[in-house]
């Protein structure tokens, strides 16, 4: 072969080989684009995703969805709400409130009042008021009432009727001689708890017994208060 033919041979294959290098440097690119795009549409993706999901916690939904479309934290707090309503509805049903009193009436002091409220059959409420400050209340639970607000003694009866009078006490332990034919006989039985026999011409007609609160009766139209501290007067 000579020279000439040889030359020509070496830069043929030069070229092939320069064109092979090009092409395969332009698929390492076309790849390299590839993948750089994926890449790119995997991160925009993502990063979509991730928007959705802020943009979901922001407006307080969790993302999770029942079958009515609500998410689950909507539905959780329907309940909770829903159970808050009927809790609150039970305890108003439950609270029976008086409105307003029966009637208002002076005490024998003559600043205080009592107002007057019934609560049910045989149930009254005797609120002792002066200067529009509440004093004292009275209540009748299936027996009658009783105070003795600083020598004033008042009773509230199991029909709502309301008596008061000044002064008369007697300080027990003692025996003492009351309106309408009564005696009681006054007995200590604790710290801030007197015991009072009321006896009539057949014996022991009734008892009161304080603890730690004052107790007042009707007999028979006598109006008798015995404190928390053994004080005993009697008003016909």
């Amino acid at each position: 072969m000579s020279s000439s033919t040889t030359v020509r041979t070496a830069r043929r294959r030069t070229l092939r080989i320069a064109a092979a290098a090009l092409t395969a440097a332009a698929g390492l690119t076309l790849t390299a684009c590839s993948g750089s795009d994926a890449a790119d549409a995997k991160s925009a993706g993502h990063t979509s995703t991730s928007s959705a999901a802020a943009k979901s916690t922001a407006s307080g939904g969790s993302g999770a969805q029942n079958s009515d479309g609500k998410t689950s934290t909507d539905a959780k707090a329907d309940a909770k709400a829903g159970a808050t309503g009927k809790q609150s509805g039970g305890t108003q049903s439950a609270t029976p409130k008086a409105a307003s009193p029966v009637r208002t009436q002076r005490l024998a002091d003559g600043i205080s009042k009592a107002e007057i409220y019934k609560l049910g059959d045989q149930h009254y409420r005797a609120k002792i008021v002066a200067r529009g400050s509440v004093l004292a209340t009275l209540e009748t639970k299936g027996r009658d009432d009783g105070l003795d607000a600083n020598d004033m003694f008042v009773t509230l009866t199991l029909d709502g009727q309301v008596h008061s009078w000044m002064g008369g006490g007697h300080q027990g332990p003692g025996t003492f001689k009351l309106a309408g034919g009564w005696t009681a006989k006054v007995t200590k039985v604790g710290e801030l708890r007197y015991r009072a026999q009321i006896i009539g011409h057949d014996g022991v007609a009734a008892t009161l017994e304080t603890n730690q609160h004052d107790v007042g009766l009707d007999a028979n139209g006598i109006s008798i208060v015995l404190s928390a501290g053994g004080v005993l007067s009697a008003h016909e």
